[in-house]
């Protein structure tokens, strides 16, 4: 316990060995009263379940508390030579022991009186400190309601550790849902991990345990010591834990924001525009790699800066939260409340928030709740019993990952985890949470065969109690934080993942495209001769453009164990494969939907990616010799965004069908695909991408009417690119003949492995 240390006086203070509570009868003294019956000592069933940390009302026992002689004070203090009573005259009461850390006396007074104890420890050091228990609840009433019912959306406020000035003292609030358990301690640095001296109370249904411990303050590690109802004892985190050790420690620490934000413009004018009807183009980052070594303060001087440069309107951060594996990638989930502690502070990350929102550069974080690990100090099996996870074993066990699955059946845990998302949004300004694995929540059979699973009440294989979570995770979301946007891992066809919760979609506002990723990899990554076989992997998507609000994702999945970098996994010599791969990103850029790409692709960069060494940075080094390699592919990207920022007609009717229109879906022989893209104001943009490594002259295409002129605005075969220089210059004029079922055309020269994109000249 942190407090003032007091050396020993050589002179002592006024001194009073007071009655122990169960000596005999008093003799004539301050206060005393001869011949009156002595409280009688703690025993019995009160005193072994004190000591064995079972006891429900610790605060009724220990503390200060009016008898028939006075005052009966009793602290537990185990490996105290001696403790006393400190009381605002300067009178000294020495406390008796009663064994196993016991001490207690009757004080000859009334009322209770203000108070600290003395306590002293061997080698001739004295601690004052204040009474634990002495205070009252820290925790209000509406607040042990709404977590009983589960609508606390700020659930971080009530339960954790919260650095607070309690009746008048400084100290740390702990509290903890822990139902099952018989009784609760806490346990930290400042108890040398023991947690005898601390237990908590039980406040009662809702199942929290609460204890406000003076002097106890920032920095400091703890964990709760939980006993369960079948006695076993164990340490366990907090699950509330707004900050941890580094791992492979993993105690809690005390925390408090203190963060002084700068980016006010941004959370002003972040929502003006819905995110559908805005530019979205989102690089994908692992923090902890992307430059390995740097802390988030860092990250916050150099992420920025090269994001910016190259256009992106958001970054996507792998899972941020506290994990034990870094071999996961922040994807096995022990501390959803920490921001990793292997890169800093909570506070740190704030800043480095702060510093890409001063940079006008949106944050997105891939969260995680479908399952968490089973590691023991953590939340599986919490108080001993199935608490976060369903107690049937075949819900329980994700069969993929070997991790436990949420019980999103009760409204604690849904609580747990709505209020989880709003935390990041609300206290980190995170601009927008992407979902992680959402089919694995929504079907009871996921990965599971017959007799593995349950039926639902209907008798379907949906899950409701992770379709009710997910509904109002959003809609809370969209209530709270305006600006915000969520976003689906979601692979399959699900219906109505981006419609509205009260039209009975899920409520996200965007949803990975899978089927767009898996096809068109599949196309790019065939021998130009054989592409035309496979025409349809690359059309299909427009069947079911609209029928979600979709973003389009290369990403980190897409590029490990084993499934090569992105320009690898193209045909061809090195000069074929990062054609292939500049044409494809100039594809993928004027598609429908918005666009994200996980780093190391910006720059074509061969091996896939490994956790440990990042992006091959090295590749755009001079005296590599790579400007036109790994340089020029970077600067396609870098003059990707920027035209798609500018081009409305790319982004402003992303989701509707007007914005859209098909020139040559159809020429498979060719390996060409040519489309139209419109803006509200029906300014369109002509995308044409050619497969094939041939060029083709005065190839003919049908455009709208209107337009007397086109030039080239984007040509991914640029020299300044790394490509062959089939580019044009000057503006190509239309004709008046009609092609295509369109009223005019234009006769253009195709380069080799190259998208080109045209806009009225």
């Amino acid at each position: 316990m942190t407090g003032r240390n007091i050396s020993v006086p050589l002179t002592p203070p006024p001194s009073v060995h007071v009655r122990a509570a169960g000596a005999g009868p008093s003799g004539p003294g301050p206060g005393g009263a001869a011949g009156r019956q002595p409280v009688s000592s703690l025993e019995g069933a009160d005193r072994e379940r004190l000591l064995s940390g079972t006891h429900h009302d610790p605060h009724a026992l220990l503390g200060a508390h009016p008898v028939p002689d006075g005052v009966v004070v009793r602290a537990l203090r185990p490996f105290a030579e001696s403790v006393a009573v400190s009381l605002p005259d300067g009178l000294r009461m020495v406390l008796d022991s009663e064994g196993d850390g016991l001490f207690s006396g009757v004080l000859p007074l009334d009322p209770v009186p203000e108070y600290t104890l003395l306590v002293r420890y061997g080698g001739g050091v004295e601690l004052e400190v204040e009474d634990p228990y002495r205070f009252l609840p820290a925790l209000g009433e509406l607040d042990l309601h709404l977590v009983r019912e589960g609508r606390h959306e700020e659930l971080w406020r009530a339960l954790g550790a919260e650095p607070m000035t309690h009746q008048g003292v400084a100290g740390t609030r702990f509290t903890v849902w822990a139902p099952n358990a018989r009784g609760v301690r806490v346990a930290g640095d400042f108890t040398s991990w023991d947690g005898t001296q601390f237990p908590m109370r039980s406040l009662g249904a809702a199942g929290v345990w609460e204890l406000f411990l003076p002097g106890v303050g920032e920095g400091a590690r703890y964990k709760f010591e939980i006993t369960s109802r079948h006695g076993g004892r164990f340490l366990k985190a907090d699950p509330m834990a707004r900050r941890t050790e580094v791992p492979p420690d993993t105690a809690s620490v005390v925390t408090a924001p203190h963060h002084e934000w700068g980016d006010a413009r941004w959370m002003a004018h972040r929502g003006d525009t819905p995110v559908h009807m805005a530019p979205f183009s989102v690089y994908e980052v692992h923090l902890a790699s992307w430059r390995p070594g740097l802390t988030y303060r860092q990250l916050a001087d150099e992420l920025p800066a090269y994001v910016g440069d190259l256009g992106f309107t958001h970054v996507e951060l792998m899972p941020v939260a506290e994990h034990p594996f870094g071999g996961s990638w922040g994807y096995q989930v022990t501390g959803f409340y920490a921001p990793t502690s292997r890169l800093g502070t909570p506070d740190d990350f704030r800043y480095l928030v702060d510093a890409l929102h001063r940079a006008g550069i949106g944050v997105i974080m891939d969260w995680v709740p479908a399952h968490f690990p089973k590691d023991d100090w953590a939340l599986a099996r919490f108080d001993g019993e199935p608490l976060y996870e369903p107690g049937d074993d075949r819900r329980a066990e994700h069969p993929d990952w070997g991790t436990y699955e949420f019980d999103f059946d009760r409204v604690e845990v849904r609580n747990f985890l709505v209020a989880n998302a709003v935390y990041w949004c609300e206290e980190f300004h995170i601009d927008g949470l992407r979902v992680d694995a959402v089919a694995s929540m929504l079907y009871l059979d996921y990965s599971r065969e017959d007799g593995q699973w349950t039926p639902n009440v209907h008798g379907g294989r949906e899950d409701l109690g992770a379709m009710a979570f997910l509904q109002e995770m959003n809609a809370t979301l969209y209530r709270r934080v305006p600006g915000i946007v969520t976003i689906a891992e979601e692979s399959t066809a699900w219906d109505g993942v981006t419609r509205s919760t009260d039209s009975g979609g899920l409520g996200f506002g965007l949803k990975w495209n899978m089927g767009w990723m898996h096809d068109s990899l599949e196309y790019i990554r065939r021998e130009p001769v054989h592409r035309k076989y496979h025409h349809h992997e690359m059309t299909f998507s427009m069947v079911y453009a609209y029928s979600e609000n979709y973003v389009l994702p290369i990403s980190h999945d897409e590029v490990v164990h084993g499934k090569q970098a992105l320009v690898s996994k193209m045909p061809g010599d090195w000069w074929q494969q990062r054609a292939n791969h500049r044409a494809y990103l100039g594809f993928m850029w004027a598609h429908p939907g918005k666009q994200l790409l996980f780093m190391g692709q910006e720059f074509a960069q061969g091996a896939e990616w490994s956790q440990e060494h990042g992006p091959d940075w090295g590749l755009l080094d001079p005296a590599y010799g790579a400007e036109a390699d790994h340089r020029g592919v970077r600067d396609l990207v870098r003059e990707l965004n920027l035209q798609y920022r500018a081009t409305r007609a790319l982004w402003e009717r992303d989701t509707s069908p007007a914005g859209f229109a098909w020139v040559a879906g159809d020429a498979a022989e060719d390996n060409v695909f040519a489309f139209l893209r419109f803006a509200a104001d029906g300014s369109p943009l002509l995308a044409v991408s050619h497969f094939s490594p041939a060029v083709r002259h005065d190839y003919r295409l049908g455009v709208p009417d209107g337009v007397a002129a086109w030039r080239e605005v984007l040509n991914t075969d640029a020299p300044c690119f790394g490509g062959s220089g089939v580019t044009r210059s000057g503006a190509v004029k239309a004709d008046r003949e009609g092609w295509q079922g369109w009223p005019a055309g234009v006769r253009l020269t195709l380069p080799p492995l190259a998208t080109v994109w045209l806009r009225p000249a």
